[in-house]
């Protein structure tokens, strides 16, 4: 775990790089965030990002979020008073700039739940350090002054059967989330991931009516083409899927967990056609 200085408290992060990674050659840097009620341990386990870094040659980077239970600032009220998230995302890849050798038109960003909400925040706060982004069960809030330096390519996935973040949208589900976030009294409403994913591909310009793209078991997918810098937007639902990682370590009391496709997989073949023009 190293750890650093933001915003004047000492903030870490977990970091793999393969086994013949070579300093002098910069690559490409995925930075994959943990949900609430978790820390970047349990991201690891259940998106085995390292493993694919291993084989495909790129850094993983897993930070750790704030307070108890561990949560990230996303734009909602979850008692993060003073904590700047975004900051902390900049400082990591500072820190990064001088201790390794990354590739900045290569950075790619996402998260699970509560950390699919901060990065689609860092989307709309920190566009201008961000080739691509995706989320799994994203626990996405309204950013009405989101603003983008250039579009970023998205791929998210979400199940139907998501018991705490709705797939559809709403108020947050699970009381204990709700005490342990110290937000008994303020309700949080989730935009719908089928609303946030068109509202994304709006500010990228693309055309209004997606296409179909993947249908298979309870897997089925639309894209959003004709994009401003061909930034797509790819949208995959889980028929019945849970609060789960698709192809990930399965999480019996959230929900079923697709076999039908791999996230991680998907987002690295999704993640590798996109790159910043420096």
């Amino acid at each position: 775990m190293r750890r650093i200085t933001s915003d004047g408290r000492e903030r870490c992060y977990a970091i793999y790089a393969p086994s013949d990674y070579d300093p002098s050659q910069p690559i490409p840097l995925v930075v994959s965030l943990h949900g609430f009620l978790s820390n970047p341990h349990s991201q690891a386990i259940i998106s085995d990002w390292h493993s694919l870094a291993e084989d495909e040659g790129f850094l993983v980077v897993y930070p750790q979020g704030t307070r108890f239970p561990q949560r990230w600032d996303s734009g909602m009220t979850w008692g993060v008073s003073g904590v700047d998230d975004v900051q902390f995302f900049m400082d990591i890849l500072d820190d990064l700039s001088s201790n390794a050798a990354v590739d900045s038109s290569r950075v790619y960003v996402n998260g699970f739940s509560n950390g699919g909400g901060m990065t689609v925040h860092l989307g709309c706060e920190a566009s201008q350090v961000i080739t691509a982004m995706g989320t799994v069960a994203g626990a996405v809030v309204e950013n009405k002054d989101c603003q983008v330096s250039h579009p970023i390519p998205v791929m998210a996935f979400h199940g139907t059967g998501d018991p705490v973040v709705p797939y559809q949208g709403g108020e947050m589900e699970y009381s204990l989330l709700r005490w342990g976030a110290n937000i008994t009294d303020a309700p949080i409403n989730f935009i719908g991931a089928p609303d946030w994913t068109a509202r994304w591909a709006q500010l990228n310009r693309c055309a209004p009516d997606p296409e179909e793209i993947y249908a298979q078991g309870d897997v089925s997918g639309v894209r959003y083409t004709d994009c401003l810098d061909d930034a797509e937007v790819v949208f995959y639902t889980i028929d019945g899927g849970g609060h789960t990682w698709p192809g990930g370590m399965p999480l019996v009391i959230t929900g079923k967990t697709s076999n039908d496709i791999d996230a991680t997989e998907e987002l690295w073949r999704f993640f590798q056609k996109f790159q910043l023009e420096q």
